[in-house]
């Protein structure tokens, strides 16, 4: 029997899905500027129309790819590391998901072409931060005023102490890395990054003990200082 009318909801999802999916295979491998609308409606068996209706061109369908990559990469920074029992272990618990994610080659694709496309299309590059690094920005922020509240942290802006530690994982390496200079990095070396730049950073933050000491573990010896 042949189906008339609107499809379904969960037909129009699927639809929607597959769009985005093929969409953000295409960038990857074309940037933005290179690629047609006319290539990502034939492969997504879908119409320019449609592409249109849902997204108002390009830009829109481009905006919207990287806002459900953002909404993966959030969810993804479980909220389970907030419930550590100390600031050191929770922010070794985001920090790892944090730089595992950002390291992926995908990941890695994605933010240079924005790098590459924001002079043509400044709209794009604020879609991006205000959809990406602003939100973790905040994410984390949050959980700073928290922790203060409680007297682990001293009394700095919480978005500036987060913008702080996200800057201590986006180190060199990281800047090699965007530039193809360094392989992706595996879970065990993603481990050391994480406690190097944990380390240097708590002990510029957190309140001092009345020994004058905090206990942080030294990477090089494993011992407590």
């Amino acid at each position: 029997m042949i189906k008339c009318g609107r499809p379904r909801k969960g037909e129009e999802l699927l639809s929607r899905d597959r769009l985005l999916d093929t969409a953000f295979t295409l960038f990857l491998e074309f940037g933005y500027g290179n690629l047609s609308l006319e290539t990502i409606a034939r492969d997504a068996r879908v119409s320019m129309r449609t592409i249109y209706n849902q997204f108002g061109g390009k830009a829109g369908l481009f905006g919207a790819v990287i806002r459900r990559c953002s909404d993966q990469f959030v969810t993804g920074l479980s909220e389970e590391y907030t419930l550590k029992s100390s600031p050191e272990e929770a922010l070794v618990f985001f920090a790892k998901q944090f730089l595992y994610s950002i390291t992926r080659p995908n990941a890695v694709r994605i933010r240079a072409i924005l790098i590459g496309e924001s002079l043509r299309f400044p709209d794009l590059a604020t879609q991006f931060y205000e959809q990406g690094p602003q939100r973790t920005l905040d994410h984390l922020a949050q959980f700073f005023a928290r922790q203060q509240k409680t007297g682990c942290f001293a009394e700095m802006e919480p978005r500036f102490l987060a913008d702080q530690f996200l800057s201590a994982l986006r180190n060199e390496r990281f800047q090699k890395l965007q530039l193809g200079l360094e392989p992706t990095p595996d879970e065990a070396e993603i481990d050391v990054w994480v406690r190097q730049a944990i380390g240097f950073f708590l002990r510029g933050s957190l309140k001092n003990r009345r020994d004058g000491t905090n206990d942080i573990v030294d990477e090089s010896s494993g011992r407590n200082h």
